[in-house]
């Protein structure tokens, strides 16, 4: 499921792409280019240079200088390679749908190649008892990533007995990182979307100066972030529309917070504990 992960992935066409593109030094176009190639695995060994291009947002001798530094001798070598070692067949069109539908079928797209990557569940299960052994555990997320990371934080704090919301950035950020690390930290929890602020590449070396293990919830593989993280969680975000779309990340994160309660043996007793509390309250509309 991840680069930096050291167990085993899913047989699907895009793990077996994504497999070519590990090992390499990728510039940021070429990263952009494998991205586009691993969300659309299905059509990527139809498709000729110039439609990668567009699909990637790149130039054709762009597209030809990734295959040279893949190691082909063009993309015409590359793409039978594709066609050998990720054989499907091209994608149903789109139809009819209107640009508000193609926005939900690519989000259904990307769900998909989240289940198909959750096949084999042990990146996440790892991550969940990284997260679940942190006291405090922080969890970071900035800009278009905080609704991310603030919506994993609320749930959490249900279950794990300290857990700490980053989801502002700033001079103060380290700090915060510090007192985590002093209160017995182990590891962060970040969540990282496009664009990626620099800040959040600034913010997760520091914690990994600090001794914090770095659980990586972000948009691609190959975003930015991947560097600085020791366990990357790829879920795609959808390009549609003005703004980018975030189901899967979302949907990433509950399932991560599934796993780390799997590894906190008195989840099930806090979130009893909860309802009894809120029932007495009133708290809830029934």
């Amino acid at each position: 499921m991840s680069a930096q992960s050291d167990t085993g992935t899913a047989d699907t066409p895009a793990a077996r792409l994504q497999a070519i593109f590990e090992g390499h030094r990728l510039t940021p176009t070429q990263r952009r280019i494998a991205h586009s190639m691993v969300r659309r695995a299905a059509d990527v060994p139809f498709l000729s240079s110039v439609e990668l291009a567009e699909l990637a947002g790149v130039s054709q001798p762009s597209v030809t200088r990734f295959a040279v530094a893949l190691g082909f001798d063009g993309y015409p070598a590359l793409r039978r390679h594709l066609r050998e070692v990720a054989p499907a067949e091209p994608a149903a069109a789109p139809g009819s749908f209107n640009e508000y539908q193609q926005a939900v079928e690519a989000e259904i797209e990307n769900l998909k190649h989240l289940a198909e990557a959750l096949a084999d569940p042990r990146p996440v299960q790892r991550a969940g008892r990284i997260l679940a052994g942190s006291r405090p555990l922080p969890v970071l997320g900035l800009r278009a990533a905080a609704s991310q990371a603030y919506g994993f934080a609320y749930f959490a704090a249900k279950v794990h007995p300290d857990v700490r919301l980053l989801n502002e950035g700033g001079t103060m950020i380290h700090d915060r990182i510090d007192a985590c690390v002093r209160a017995g930290a182990t590891a962060l929890l970040c969540f990282a979307l496009p664009r990626h602020p620099r800040e959040v590449l600034d913010t997760l070396a520091y914690a990994k100066e600090a001794g914090l293990t770095v659980v990586t919830v972000a948009d691609s593989a190959f975003a930015p972030v991947a560097k600085a993280s020791d366990l990357l969680l790829p879920a795609a975000v959808g390009t549609g529309l003005a703004f980018d779309t975030a189901c899967a990340p979302m949907l990433l994160g509950r399932v991560l917070l599934e796993a780390m309660c799997d590894d906190l043996p008195d989840a099930q007793g806090r979130l009893e504990e909860f309802d009894a509390r809120a029932a007495a309250r009133g708290l809830f509309v029934e």
